[in-house]
């Protein structure tokens, strides 16, 4: 693995998913990267991810936790398993709490670490913030998909 690539860049080049995929123009295109035992990334919002004066849309929040937690997941089982590529993961459940407006045009910035895990279901826990400042929280559920899903080989 190369920790100055992506997780995204490095493993799913052709994914079109619209937080986290590297080939959707129109995406959020956030960008994991692995320090240690968690992964982190940095997003600034624009204009058009506005919900009102001045601040991030909620549905925006809880697209960047739940992709950056689902790379999270999949990093984690592709090194708990000994896997040369993230198995592909979905999200079974996430939630997302608000403890602050998070502001536009300034960089955010994203935390994700597994809390739990089998060799299939991973729990995982992530902040968003600005600065010292965590205005959302997030925690999810991910599973690896099986032969027949829709989402099996999706990178």
């Amino acid at each position: 693995m190369d920790v100055n690539l992506s997780l995204q860049d490095q493993f799913a080049p052709e994914l079109a998913c619209f937080g986290c995929g590297p080939a959707n123009p129109l995406g959020l295109q956030i960008k994991s990267y692995v320090r240690g035992e968690r992964v982190f990334a940095e997003f600034v919002p624009q204009l058009q991810h506005q919900a009102y004066n001045g601040m991030l849309n909620g549905g925006i929040v809880g697209a960047l936790l739940d992709c950056h937690m689902n790379w999270a997941a999949a990093w984690h089982l592709m090194e708990k398993l000994g896997l040369e590529a993230p198995p592909c993961t979905v999200t079974a459940k996430y939630s997302v709490t608000f403890a602050a407006p998070t502001p536009l045009e300034r960089s955010l910035a994203l935390v994700a670490w597994v809390v739990e895990s089998s060799d299939r279901r991973v729990n995982v826990k992530a902040t968003l913030g600005v600065g010292e400042e965590v205005t959302a929280t997030g925690d999810g559920t991910f599973v690896s998909v099986k032969p027949g899903h829709p989402a099996y080989h999706r990178w």
